[in-house]
């Protein structure tokens, strides 16, 4: 009898998913929990393993279409098997501009890497007037992230008409019900020379005309979230930075003395194993470091979980170590590799992409002395890694060669002060130069 093959539901809050590649074609043999084709959502990317063996006898979804959670979107039968009459699958439609009129419930950012534009003043938008809500049906239905938003724009979302399952409220309903509430720019103060679209991104009042030589393709559902998380972190924190050298020195000594025995209980020492563990140290006495705003609440994390961003082919993820702060060097190098090579190898978990507190990226992989990284919402600080390099320094009025390189902290300025966030840093500093063979 055929198998039907249906779209999987990849997190409690997730209502659908976008077909991104078939890895299989109609007439294609297939091997139970080989995988099948792949999928985007508001969470993670996901390679989707075939339920069953058999042959791919039909396929309902093209590749590009977002379709509800548990719609059929394939049918894996026997050689030969006649094939049956798939139903026909509600696909979520695209709004003019591009974006989808989606159904689903609003996901966490996953994403946190990019050079911000230099700081500007900040004016606060006029909180828009909600329309009449519409009679019946319960218009409270939210994800945390939407409820938040709307408590960050003074927001009544019992009265914004929502688009999604069951009249929830998505983001896409309350960011569109935002951009129609203000006709300023939130960055400069001034008459919007762009704004936020309904999908999160910028878009301009003006045209982009294609040239000629130009070659032009579509973003991906990932590059789009990106986007969308990007546009909101900033328009949401105050973002500051603070950058400090660090002398790699002395646990380049410890981590050419403990690989060998790293790698024979399967992992890699590497530097960003003694940042880790350093920052996740230091997180234990800045509490304010490891915190969110909820409105006019600080919730300040009883857990360190620390994201670690991940540069794949088409973008970039974030997953997470869960309870950081209880593990020794060697359980955050395994936790961190392990993590790394599954969202390269798109294995990851939902709950993997989220309840980070603190996230590290480290632009300094391709040569880069710092980054001034985008802020990883909900949380309030992201440290960046810069390149680590032998450089001159003076020692003892001396000239010496020495590994180093930068570390710079970017941080909500709505929550942490600039003394607050140097402490911090000087905390790290200290502790990578200081390192204790030990903790190795």
């Amino acid at each position: 009898m055929p198998t039907p093959v249906v779209m999987p539901q990849m997190g409690e809050s997730i209502a659908e998913g976008t077909i991104v590649r078939w890895i299989k074609k109609v007439g294609d043999s297939v091997d139970r929990d080989e995988p099948l084709f792949e999928i985007s959502t508001d969470k993670v990317d996901a390679e989707i393993p075939s339920p069953a063996a058999g042959v791919l006898m039909a396929i309902a979804v093209k590749e590009g279409e977002t379709v509800p959670v548990n719609s059929v979107v394939a049918t894996i039968g026997a050689a030969g098997e006649a094939v049956p009459e798939v139903p026909r699958v509600s696909v979520v439609p695209k709004a003019a501009n591009g974006s989808k009129q989606s159904a689903q419930a609003d996901g966490t950012p996953g994403a946190a890497v990019a050079a911000p534009a230099p700081p500007s003043t900040t004016h606060a938008a006029p909180a828009p007037q909600a329309p009449e809500a519409p009679e019946g049906g319960d218009r409270h239905k939210s994800s945390p992230l939407v409820r938040r938003i709307a408590k960050e724009h003074n927001v009544d979302i019992s009265r914004i008409p929502g688009s999604g399952i069951g009249g929830r409220v998505t983001k896409q309903d309350i960011l569109g019900f935002i951009k129609r509430g203000s006709s300023f720019d939130s960055h400069s103060g001034c008459a919007a020379a762009g704004s936020l679209a309904q999908d999160g991104t910028l878009t301009r009042s003006t045209a982009v005309t294609a040239s000629v030589g130009d070659q032009v393709v579509p973003m991906s559902v990932m590059r789009k979230k990106i986007a969308e998380h990007m546009v909101l972190s900033k328009r949401t924190s105050a973002h500051v930075y603070s950058v400090f050298e660090v002398n790699y020195t002395r646990v380049d000594e410890i981590r050419k003395a403990k690989k060998d025995d790293y790698e024979r209980a399967g992992t890699r020492l590497t530097f960003t194993s003694f940042i880790a563990k350093v920052a996740v140290d230091c997180l234990r006495k800045h509490k304010t470091i490891n915190a969110s705003i909820d409105g006019d609440h600080v919730i300040y994390r009883g857990d360190i979980n620390l994201g670690i961003a991940v540069a794949l082919d088409n973008g970039l993820i974030v997953p997470v170590v869960k309870a950081a702060g209880e593990k020794n060097t060697l359980g955050l190098s395994r936790a961190i590799q392990d993590i790394a090579d599954r969202a390269r190898a798109k294995k990851l978990n939902p709950e993997e992409v989220q309840a980070g507190t603190f996230t590290i990226t480290n632009p300094g992989n391709f040569g880069a002395q710092f980054g001034l990284p985008i802020i990883n919402q909900p949380q309030v600080a992201i440290l960046g890694v810069g390149t680590i390099e032998k450089r001159p320094v003076v020692i003892d009025d001396a000239i010496g060669i020495r590994l180093m390189g930068y570390l710079t902290l970017g941080y909500d300025h709505r929550l942490v002060d600039g003394a607050v966030a140097d402490q911090f840093m000087a905390d790290v500093k200290k502790g990578i130069e200081t390192f204790d063979p030990a903790q190795a």
